[in-house]
């Protein structure tokens, strides 16, 4: 008896796709950065996944980089904004806020990466801003200081995550420090005097160590520093 070919199924019998949220869209982007990194998280292969076309997801999101800021604001939900509501000295909790924003970035080596030019601009993100500007404000630093030495400590937050989790990806990264370390520890007592009497403190400290520093260094320059200029940014 010859078998009969099955018969097709109507598109209306086939269960329906959830319908397309930015939210979702942003959800699935995540999961998919998890399961196999930043890199694969585009346009097309976000589409795939969703099994839709590209051009359905830009109504939501406009481009790729648009779609890699909503999902490190996503991911800036895991950032501890308790410490605002903490006891200790407002330099303290602001160091350790930044630090927590740090860490974050480090779970996610390339997401750091990208967030040196990625404008996030979700509600997690206002809330970090706002956790930052508010403990500013505690410290009696000026509106116009505290929104500029927002940008520092800020940028010098994500350069410090993209340059840790770089060099704990690429292979060769740490070649290149030990080569480094080798020759700030072998300079030149003629040629590079400075290095070779400090060759030694160059490369001292932790990196939780150098990161709080860093920050105090910053924290201590914006409260002491002279009042910037009220021009209006040019978009």
């Amino acid at each position: 008896m010859t078998a009969q070919p099955p018969t097709p199924r109507s598109r209306r019998e086939r269960p329906a796709k959830p319908a397309l949220t930015r939210d979702g869209i942003v959800t699935t982007a995540v999961e998919l950065m998890r399961a196999e990194g930043l890199e694969r998280v585009t346009m097309r292969r976000l589409a795939q996944e969703l099994d839709t076309g590209p051009a359905s997801l830009y109504v939501y999101v406009r481009n790729t980089a648009e779609l890699h800021a909503a999902v490190l604001d996503r991911l800036l939900g895991e950032v501890d904004l308790s410490h605002t509501n903490a006891a200790d000295d407002w330099r303290e909790r602001l160091v350790r806020l930044l630090t927590s924003y740090v860490g974050v970035l480090f779970e996610h080596p390339a997401l750091a990466r990208a967030a040196l030019v990625a404008r996030p601009f979700g509600e997690n993100y206002l809330d970090l801003v706002d956790a930052v500007l508010a403990l500013l404000a505690e410290g009696g630093v000026p509106p116009q200081r505290a929104s500029w030495g927002l940008d520092l400590l800020l940028q010098y937050a994500t350069a410090s995550a993209a340059e840790h989790a770089t060099r704990g990806q690429e292979p060769e990264a740490q070649d290149e420090w030990d080569a480094l370390t080798r020759a700030l520890l072998n300079a030149s007592t003629d040629r590079h005097p400075q290095i070779a009497a400090l060759g030694a403190a160059l490369l001292s400290g932790a990196g939780e160590e150098r990161l709080a520093w860093g920050f105090q260094v910053l924290i201590s320059g914006i409260t002491a520093a002279p009042e910037p200029p009220t021009t209006p940014r040019t978009p």
